[in-house]
């Protein structure tokens, strides 16, 4: 029974790192806006939610004491309106320039995590953050498959959303301006515009994320959204196959399998006071991972799959035979 708790413990965190890689999937698969700030918008979903709905503490803004969905719902406004004043100075720009400014944002609010005791609570992190179906918390197996069941659940209507999205005319034009901007541009499209509202909801997406989590684990600390977390979420991408919503789910599955296994591994082989250095050895099988995938499948395990009109390759019709 102990296997069943971690199981369904293991692919609720997984569940979570889906989210974010659906979000990172709509910025990058289907627009190539390339973010390496990722967790800097998970981190403020997450710190937000629990401002909304911790207790109230001493010496620390926030504890509104208010009911999860209410920090979810803020969770995802914030990471969509932090996207939007990124997107709206940057996105006009060249992709590095994007990439360089993410990443300051991502170091930026990372040092604030830590620093802003008052707000966060600094490097002692958040505690007590409300946990969803907190009364079950004595029966491990009853909680970890109730938890996956609501983060699968929040998973698959993100999948549904999207999917529909992508298959509209507004993610078909996402595709035309990652594709051949100029082109879009000429038949009238606003190709910045389209960018930024992709940026914003693939940073709403992954504020809902980090609130989701952050529920489930009940503490956050400024040491969990580290540069670390964006090269994590950038390889379940790669892995399960960019621009491919399904793609994103399989990779952040099967990357969190290989990053929980080889953490287990290393903390059976290494001696406590070894395991510090060691665990960079995940980094190592991570990269190693990533390298043969893309030798093996360059476009990712589910490559994104590419559309055409239904009328090309029909014969037009020029009436009856004689």
């Amino acid at each position: 029974m102990e296997y069943l708790a971690y199981g369904a413990f293991f692919l609720t965190i997984a569940m979570t790192y889906a989210l974010i890689c659906l979000g990172l999937n709509v910025q990058w698969g289907q627009t190539g806006l390339f973010n390496v700030g990722v967790a800097a918008f998970v981190g403020a979903g997450a710190y937000t939610s629990g401002l909304f709905t911790t207790p109230a503490v001493v010496d620390r803004l926030g504890g509104f004491d208010l009911p999860i969905w209410v920090g979810w719902i803020a969770a995802a406004l914030v990471g969509g309106v932090l996207s939007f004043l990124v997107g709206a100075l940057t996105i006009r720009m060249r992709t590095d320039y994007l990439a360089i400014t993410t990443f300051g944002i991502a170091i930026t609010l990372q040092l604030a995590f830590q620093n802003l005791e008052g707000l966060t609570g600094g490097v002692f992190g958040m505690s007590f953050i409300p946990r969803a179906f907190g009364d079950l918390q004595g029966r491990s197996i009853a909680f970890n498959l109730s938890n996956f069941a609501l983060a699968a659940a929040m998973v698959f209507a993100v999948y549904l959303l999207l999917q529909h999205l992508m298959r509209s005319p507004w993610g078909r034009l996402l595709r035309a301006v990652r594709e051949d901007e100029t082109a879009a541009q000429s038949m009238g499209k606003n190709p910045v515009s389209l960018r930024l509202q992709a940026f914003v909801l693939g940073g709403a997406i992954m504020g809902l994320a980090g609130a989701v989590q952050a529920h489930f684990i009940g503490f956050i600390a400024p040491g969990n959204y580290l540069p670390m977390m964006t090269f994590q979420v950038w390889a379940m991408l790669i892995v399960g196959g960019s621009g491919n919503n399904r793609g994103a789910i399989l990779g952040a599955v099967l990357v969190w399998a290989i990053w929980a296994l080889s953490g287990s591994i290393i903390s059976e082989i290494f001696p406590a006071d070894q395991q510090a250095r060691a665990a960079s050895l995940q980094i190592v099988v991570i990269g190693v991972m990533l390298c043969l995938i893309l030798l093996w499948r360059p476009q990712g395990i589910l490559p994104e799959a590419r559309t055409s009109s239904r009328h090309l390759g029909k014969r037009p019709d020029k009436g009856p035979k004689p």
